[in-house]
């Protein structure tokens, strides 16, 4: 089968679930594995939503290159903004098309780009709505805004510190400290911040300059996106919370 735009068919069924999840467990040691994995996978979910060929594109928080090799093989026209030099450099010399910059407040004219898209960067950002706000403003009327992130109450809401972030970020950060004898990449409360599926749909549903057009969690098959009709159980099972918005 082949979607709107001619490609084949994406499917979120029980495989492609269980290749993310075996790319996941070896994100720590085989970072390349698992972030090419992520990338084609997300290049492939967003053309779902808009045919990315010749589109102008903006990442937010693109880090090392993963996701400018994927988009581009897709044929976007790709540009990222970043605001951690040392994941820009985390391949070498930072990917041509990358800018230095904030996502709360983004170097980029209003309405110039036709996707505006970010993967697992909210949680790094201490005011993340404003953030999306900002994402919805850069996107031109008609384009798409895609972004994801990882709930705080799920599994890996704690990312390195997991599962002990349960019991508090803070105690989460020292016990990691003290078992690994240096601190977590990502800091609670500097670097790492509690975000709520809840307090994502509630933006996507108010937000006066874009329309939703599917919420969903991320890794999940089809079958189990019902979950976040569930209001406590989708903070903790949801995983990652996908937002697709269509810039009115």
């Amino acid at each position: 089968m082949t979607n709107a735009t001619g490609r084949a068919e994406w499917r979120a069924d029980l495989g492609r679930a269980v290749r993310l999840f075996r790319a996941f467990k070896v994100e720590q040691t085989d970072p390349d594995r698992f972030y090419e994995t992520l990338a084609g996978d997300s290049a492939e979910q967003l053309a779902q939503y808009v045919d990315v060929r010749g589109a102008l594109m903006l990442d937010i928080g693109g880090g090392p290159g993963y996701f400018a090799d994927a988009f581009r093989r897709a044929g976007a026209t790709y540009y990222a903004v970043d605001s951690d030099l040392g994941e820009l450099s985390g391949r070498g010399e930072p990917a041509p098309g990358t800018v230095l910059g904030s996502g709360m407040a983004l170097p980029v004219a209003d309405a110039a780009v036709d996707i505006c898209f970010s993967s697992n960067v909210l949680e790094h950002v201490p005011d993340p709505w404003l953030m999306a706000d900002e994402m919805v403003r850069v996107t031109r009327p008609g384009g798409t805004i895609f972004l994801s992130y990882t709930g705080w109450w799920g599994p890996h809401g704690g990312h390195e510190t997991s599962p002990w972030h349960y019991l508090g970020g803070h105690r989460a950060a020292g016990r990691y400290e003290r078992h690994q004898g240096h601190p977590p990449k990502n800091k609670f409360g500097e670097s790492l911040f509690p975000i709520t599926v809840a307090a994502g749909l509630r933006w996507a549903r108010s937000c006066p300059g874009a329309e939703l057009v599917a919420a969903l969690p991320r890794y999940h098959p089809w079958w189990a996106y019902g979950v976040l009709a569930l209001p406590v159980l989708r903070e903790v099972v949801a995983w990652n919370l996908v937002l697709v918005l269509r810039r009115r």
